[in-house]
């Protein structure tokens, strides 16, 4: 199969009412005066209508630079909503169209094409991105258009024209650097990076990801790493599609002068972006397996979700539980489907008791969302999980925590008490109450050895 710039996903173009550069200013204009989220779904209607109306190249070229500035202002004044991520999804077909214009007229100029393709790349990037933001499954087509648009820059020979776009997330500044930025993004198990983590990592990436390199692959080539087909509609290829011949969409990402530029001084990079940067690399190299075996089940099962909920669980006080279905399990951990309802109150790092035969102490570590529902990674916390209270005076208001017990190999417990995060302050003296103790243990909170987006986990000696 051959790719060809006919193959970019489009609608069908219709026969509408054209709209003057006039018409569009004024309504541009009045969608302004509204609330941001009202505003934007003025934005939104007026774009998908020119998207789908026949116009001049100019024409359009004005009318998607509007846009893109409208774009800029909702980014800041707007919360994620999934108008956003509609929004980016019509200014990539807007550009993808644009994009088709110059390639049928006569000689296109190469700056004009190396700019129209590095916007389309860019609002398909922010359209992946928004998707894994909210840990959903990016459509075939949007990976389909990022790497037709990757391999028509290299068609062209355009893929490192510097380019100047003010948007946040920065961007890279090549058609290059940004495939390969939204590429490594998606190779660092967005389900488990929070949101705002992927937009940083997504920002970390802009200076960086231009040195890793797509190289073609042939079966000869003995390589480890990623490999990647330009007309598949998914990020990269897995293990058991890897191919035994090659063909001219095949490419291999390698890796070395991007492992070497990460290990360099960096002043502009804060130690946020630092810390996010060595804590994913290693997915990069695509050597993740699975640390235990897992098995198919199905069967329902129950979650005191947060801290409250779990500690009103142990005391058997039937707290108000979310219903859930076990997929499957492990050693390690288990797959669950809830309900989509559930995903407010199910962020990754929360910490639920997941009530089976007997109750598990588990945080959430990775999410995904499609049609079926909510599906949820747990890792178990292993030991005896008991409700506690905590008290900054023996007699003050109590805050409730969880303590987690295993036992000593020899003798004795491993304690860690969980508390909601950022509640206390390390070595802030503090009083402990067990459950059925009628005194309390004063303590020093020693630094958390485990932390979460909801919890923090303290280890303990206990007489």
């Amino acid at each position: 199969m051959t790719l060809d710039a006919a193959q970019l996903d489009l609608p069908d173009v219709l026969q509408t009412t054209p709209i003057t550069q006039a018409e569009l200013t004024e309504q541009l204009s009045v969608a302004r005066q509204q609330p941001a989220e009202a505003g934007l779904q003025e934005v939104l209607t007026l774009l998908s209508h020119l998207n789908r109306s026949a116009m001049t190249l100019l024409e359009r070229q004005r009318a998607l630079q509007n846009f893109s500035d409208e774009y800029r202002r909702y980014t800041l004044a707007a919360s994620d909503t999934p108008s956003l991520t509609s929004l980016c999804s019509e200014l990539a077909i807007g550009f993808k169209r644009l994009l088709l214009q110059i390639l049928q007229g006569h000689k296109p100029s190469p700056p004009h094409l190396a700019w129209c393709l590095y916007m389309a790349q860019h609002f398909v990037a922010q359209t992946l991105l928004r998707h894994y933001q909210r840990y959903q499954e990016p459509a075939a087509a949007l990976w389909c258009d990022s790497h037709l648009l990757y391999w028509l820059g290299e068609q062209q020979g355009c893929l490192d024209e510097p380019m100047a776009a003010s948007f946040t997330p920065t961007p890279a500044d090549t058609l290059r650097g940004l495939y390969q930025q939204i590429l490594l993004l998606a190779l660092s198990n967005p389900a488990q990076l929070h949101p705002e983590e992927s937009s940083r990592l997504f920002a970390a990436l802009a200076p960086l990801a231009a040195n890793a390199r797509l190289l073609p692959w042939d079966a000869e080539d003995k390589s480890e790493g990623v490999l990647i087909d330009l007309q598949h509609a998914q990020h990269c290829l897995n293990y058991r599609q890897r191919p035994d011949t090659g063909s001219d969409t095949l490419r291999r990402l390698e890796l070395g002068a991007l492992m070497v530029a990460l290990n360099e001084p960096a002043p502009l990079q804060s130690p946020a972006e630092q810390e996010l940067l060595e804590r994913v690399q290693h997915h990069w190299l695509g050597g993740d397996q699975r640390r235990h075996v897992r098995t198919p089940q199905q069967s329902d099962c129950r979650l005191a979700v947060g801290m409250p909920a779990i500690h009103a669980q142990l005391l058997e006080h039937r707290p108000r539980c979310l219903a859930a279905k076990i997929l499957d399990i492990g050693p390690g951990g288990a797959r669950l489907l809830c309900s989509i309802h559930a995903a407010d109150t199910l962020p990754i790092g929360q910490l639920v008791l997941l009530i089976v035969d007997s109750d598990v102490l588990a945080l959430v570590c990775w999410r995904h969302l499609n049609a079926d529902g909510l599906h949820l990674g747990l890792r178990y916390l292993k030991g005896l999980a008991q409700p506690t209270w905590v008290r900054r005076a023996p007699s003050s208001q109590a805050h409730l925590g969880i303590l987690q017990s295993t036992p000593k190999p020899r003798t004795g417990w491993h304690h860690g008490l969980w508390l909601p995060r950022d509640q206390f302050a390390e070595q802030e003296s503090l009083w402990l109450q067990l459950p059925n103790a009628v005194n309390q243990n004063r303590l020093q909170l020693p630094p958390c050895n485990l932390m979460s987006a909801t919890a923090s986990r303290h280890p303990l000696e206990l007489p």
